[in-house]
């Protein structure tokens, strides 16, 4: 009887770690989560979630099992699909080609591009590429998660991942970061330089004090990647930014934190 046990609880380990494995793919919701957030961490789109688990809204409950990646999704060396941190420019130079000839082939009139997107890297006509863009909210978000009362903007910029760029920055600091979004009480959603948040929720952009990072700067912000400094607001003074984030409960979920930036040019 003591081996038939034993024999068993082999066998369960060994269930088990097969089951492990077969569920690498997998990801349990935890409390706070939002279908935009595992996203991000698993370099995949809103909408790519949304279709590996026949989701109609983006409506999900803690401890919900949820695909966070495609089964046997063929590649060709013909196409490439954009990561986290990607930029044209990268791309470009990874398949020997100019960022010229990589917008030409996929039918882009600018630089910013999303995790999810497949672009076509050899010569030939390829269909424009779409913008994966994050499911929005069936209500917009009240107000800033720092400040209600600033004025939101934000302007997009190429690459959403964490990795410093590896193009040496003109100036580095450590920075207190807060979040917004383009929905706070009285506020328009037209940034101090002109960017429409809310007809642009997937663009990348900080709020800055402008004696200390100018307007139009590119600046990379640790855990949140590349962005244009193009909003100011009343309470972001010194060494101190704000993000803009399209959902408010990920604003929320930003909170405050110390992170290193790097402005770029």
């Amino acid at each position: 009887m003591k081996k038939q046990i034993v024999a068993l609880t082999a066998i369960a380990a060994l269930s088990t770690g097969a089951a492990a494995s077969a569920s690498a793919a997998d990801y349990s919701v935890k409390k706070g989560d939002t279908l935009w957030s595992i996203s991000q961490n698993n370099n995949v789109t809103v909408e790519q979630i949304q279709k590996w688990n026949n989701l109609s809204s983006t409506l999900i409950f803690p401890e919900q099992t949820l695909k966070v990646s495609g089964e046997a999704e063929a590649t060709s060396n013909d196409t490439y699909t954009v990561v986290k941190g990607d930029t044209l420019y990268k791309i470009a130079t990874q398949h020997g080609i100019t960022v010229g000839e990589l917008m030409s082939w996929n039918g882009l009139s600018s630089d910013l591009i999303f995790p999810g997107q497949e672009f076509s890297v050899v010569g030939q006509a390829a269909a424009p590429a779409q913008a994966a863009a994050p499911a929005q909210q069936s209500a917009p978000a009240e107000e800033s998660a720092q400040d209600s009362g600033q004025t939101q903007s934000t302007e997009g910029v190429e690459g959403t991942g964490g990795e410093a760029p590896s193009s040496e920055a003109a100036q580095e600091m450590t920075v207190t970061a807060t979040a917004y979004t383009a929905y706070c009480a009285g506020c328009s959603g037209i940034t101090a330089t002109g960017i429409d948040l809310r007809s642009n929720p997937n663009q990348k952009v900080i709020a800055v004090d402008p004696n200390v990072i100018p307007l139009g700067s590119r600046v990379w912000v640790e855990g949140y990647g590349e962005a244009i400094a193009g909003d100011t607001g009343g309470a972001i003074k010194g060494n101190k930014i704000d993000v803009f984030i399209p959902s408010q409960g990920e604003a929320l979920n930003w909170g405050v934190q110390t992170v290193d930036i790097k402005i770029l040019d």
